[in-house]
């Protein structure tokens, strides 16, 4: 079983009566298999400009992303090829094939794989007007790939376990030792491996790697992904965790309910806390379909109302483009107190898994 097939998906248990699990189990594999060097993908043939076709190399996961592109292709015409597998197994991919690569676009899960890829000079410039549509922040300094959507990093909790004033206030006071064997984590998962890029970003390689090996030394519950994480929290197994936030809206739409009649809730860490990191989704295009007008549609397509609108309601992530509506259930993006971190400054996802590696939260 190829992790880069875009058969993938469809060959984990349960995966088409249960999509989140599907992506969680696809997280777990492949943040596993990076964490031991074993990761591979196969080929594509390239398109041609203008052809109405789009070879896309995706690290989101294809339950997830499929339905807004198939959309984008019913309305426009232009067929997608989409390799799907992690965000970081496709930034390596891209990487070791370089300019001879099919892909002209890269969706990707996270800014750090983006700027990893933009750091290896693959991708284009994208049109001023098209950057222009996502807030600085949230976009490349160069303007050579843009942000999609927005995830803030939270701790779940369950309230029956942990008053609310009790919750830390930082993320760093969970290896206070009355937390010990309390915290779950899913050190495989990109999701937590970026926010271990960005402690290392805004505090140093020292720092970030005494809090990571005070979290193991704190009897830290290692779970296999981020839905584990809050099926327990939500169960009472554990009492907290730290996820991105949209976990809650997919378990509580799997159950058929809203997230507000879950048992877990969410605690964005206040006053520009490592722990409330944003980071994006986002996209870039490779540099020899940079004037492709097949491809400049898919990003508008994107970054318009309808796709963003799709995300809100149904990954439950934050639009970045004003006019869509936020998920119901979390606090507006503008009023989260995040820290002083530039997404254009984690393209280091290396270091951070020989960090995970080395404070022994991994075998």
């Amino acid at each position: 079983m190829r992790l880069g097939s875009a058969n993938f998906i469809a060959e984990l248990p349960n995966a088409k009566e249960n999509p989140v699990r599907a992506r969680s189990a696809l997280a777990t594999v492949v943040g596993a298999a990076l964490l031991t060097g074993t990761a591979a993908c196969g080929g594509e043939a390239a398109s041609e400009p203008g052809d109405k076709t789009i070879v896309l190399y995706s690290g989101r996961n294809e339950a997830l992303v499929k339905p807004v592109l198939d959309k984008f292709a019913q309305q426009t015409g232009i067929e997608i090829q989409v390799r799907y597998g992690t965000t970081a197994q496709m930034a390596a991919q891209l990487a070791e094939e370089g300019d001879r690569s099919p892909a002209e676009a890269f969706l990707a899960q996270d800014a750090g794989a983006l700027g990893a890829v933009n750091k290896k000079g693959l991708f284009a410039a994208l049109p001023a007007e098209v950057t222009a549509k996502v807030p600085a922040k949230y976009r490349a300094r160069d303007g050579k790939w843009v942000g999609v959507t927005a995830r803030s990093r939270v701790l779940v909790y369950n309230p029956n376990l942990v008053a609310k004033e009790d919750l830390p206030a930082s993320v760093f006071d969970l290896t206070d030792p009355k937390w010990k064997g309390k915290v779950a984590i899913a050190p495989t998962n990109a999701s937590f491996q970026a926010f271990v890029t960005a402690v290392r970003v805004q505090h140093g390689e020292q720092k970030a790697k005494e809090y990571f090996a005070g979290l193991k030394a704190n009897d830290v519950q290692i779970r296999e992904n981020n839905i584990a994480i809050v099926e327990d929290v939500d169960a009472g197994k554990v009492p907290v965790g730290l996820v991105n936030h949209y976990y809650l809206g997919e378990i509580a739409k799997e159950r058929g309910t809203t997230p507000e009649k879950l048992t877990a809730k969410l605690h964005f860490f206040p006053d520009g806390d490592s722990g409330a990191m944003v980071n994006v989704s986002g996209i870039g295009v490779l540099n020899r379909s940079g004037a492709d007008p097949d491809v400049r549609t898919l990003v508008d397509y994107l970054l318009g109302a309808e796709a963003q609108t799709y995300f809100a309601q149904q990954t439950y992530e934050y639009p970045i483009v004003a006019g869509a509506p936020a998920p119901a259930y979390v606090p507006p993006l503008d009023e989260l107190k995040v820290p002083a971190i530039d997404l254009n400054d984690l393209g280091t996802l290396e270091a951070s898994i020989a960090l995970i590696k080395a404070t022994g939260l991994t075998p």
